[in-house]
């Protein structure tokens, strides 16, 4: 998906370089020091897993895959100039669902001698995310811009199981309900008449470990899961 995305920004971009100039559009966009709008997406979410050196004598762990999953989000735009146009300061809160799947494989012995045993366990996410970022943005040409961007975000998980208590028959893994991350990414801005659309690729990955261990039989085996992934958004300013 990702590949995709990046080929399609590079023939975007190259169609609007090419193109003959062109009457501008809602050429007082760039006059306006605040500008507001709203943004709907959708993500790829994924974990960084680290086992313990010690999974496999310790937990018969051979193991542990994340797998990226489809998500969606939605947000509410906010974008201050910050002296000229090509500089600005991107506020933009967002409601997001992300689902991140963990492949365990574990080597057990029935009796019959060792054998493979597999099991998947899902973590769902609610997130309120608050990412504050820095946009640089090329000069218009004609009604076309692009720009690079790089900032921070306080995430709050809505459906985190932080203070559930953990079942004995069916054990889930639990992650902390607050977590930091940076982000880095860039774009591209299409003037209409009467408001901008961009188009924008952003990738994320936390600060800390977000895993709680509780010494349940899935957690005991893993040192640490940082969560990380890809965002496309397309966003719409007026």
């Amino acid at each position: 998906m990702i590949k995709y995305s990046y080929i399609l920004l590079c023939l975007v971009s190259f169609v609007a370089f090419s193109q003959k100039e062109v009457p501008l559009n809602y050429r007082k966009f760039d006059k306006k020091v605040l500008n507001f709008g709203f943004m709907l997406g959708f993500n790829s979410s994924n974990f960084n897993t680290y086992q313990k050196l010690t999974a496999y004598q310790d937990y018969q762990l051979l193991s542990v895959i994340p797998s990226a999953t489809i998500g969606g989000q939605l947000g509410i735009v906010s974008t201050l100039k910050i002296g000229t146009p090509v500089v600005r300061l991107r506020f933009l809160p967002t409601l997001s669902f992300q689902e991140r799947v963990l492949d365990y494989t574990f080597l057990v012995d029935n009796g019959s001698g060792p054998e493979k045993e597999l099991s998947q366990e899902r973590v769902n996410s609610t997130n309120l995310d608050f990412p504050l970022m820095f946009q640089f943005r090329t000069l218009r040409i004609n009604n076309f811009a692009a720009y690079c961007l790089f900032g921070g975000q306080y995430s709050y998980d809505l459906q985190s199981q932080e203070d559930a208590s953990q079942s004995l028959t069916d054990p889930f893994i639990k992650i902390k309900r607050n977590d930091f991350s940076g982000q880095v990414g860039g774009g591209l801005e299409f003037f209409a008449p009467y408001f901008k659309f961009g188009i924008e690729l952003k990738y994320s990955h936390s600060f800390y470990n977000s895993l709680i261990q509780d010494n349940s039989p899935i957690s005991k085996p893993i040192q640490s899961l940082y969560n990380r992934g890809w965002w496309v958004s397309f966003i719409f300013e007026g």
